[in-house]
């Protein structure tokens, strides 16, 4: 049987980032390599708090002078319907679907998020303008996060 070496730093991290925002699990993945650590408390469900972190991704939101809880209260907030990867464009290189200050039309395409090697297509819940992006391309994505927000 093959030995693993354990990156006790990564795990560390992992563990530290479990803690300090109270997830549930935390996934780390690069290429084949995947580490997922949990809390003794853990429940498996789509709402159990789980982040996964690829190499590269960046949890960063957007910039904006309007604090994260304003927009996440907001009427045309959409928050993700599953955790994955959110991907801007349909195809690497091509435009996004939508950028701030676009008008769009309920029903229209606004991003992708991949989960279990599925493209899901999030379309517009109503129709108006975006005023806000709160993820980048390709960001991991929870149950509930915000993605965008139509006025």
């Amino acid at each position: 049987m093959a030995s693993i070496k354990i990156n006790e730093a990564l795990f560390d991290k992992l563990a530290e980032i479990l803690e300090k925002h109270q997830l549930g699990e935390v996934e780390y993945q690069d290429g084949a390599f995947r580490i997922r650590v949990a809390s003794k408390n853990c429940r498996s469900g789509p709402d159990d708090g789980v982040v996964s972190i690829a190499k590269g991704a960046s949890p960063i939101h957007q910039p904006s002078n309007t604090p994260a809880e304003d927009w996440e209260t907001r009427q045309g907030a959409m928050k993700s319907p599953m955790v994955g990867v959110c991907y801007l464009s349909p195809e690497p290189g091509a435009p996004h679907f939508v950028e701030v200050g676009d008008i769009v039309k309920e029903g229209q395409p606004i991003l992708i998020i991949e989960a279990m090697k599925v493209m899901n297509l999030i379309k517009a819940q109503k129709s108006g303008k975006i005023v806000h992006i709160a993820v980048k391309n390709g960001d991991p994505i929870e149950y509930g996060q915000l993605l965008v927000v139509i006025d």
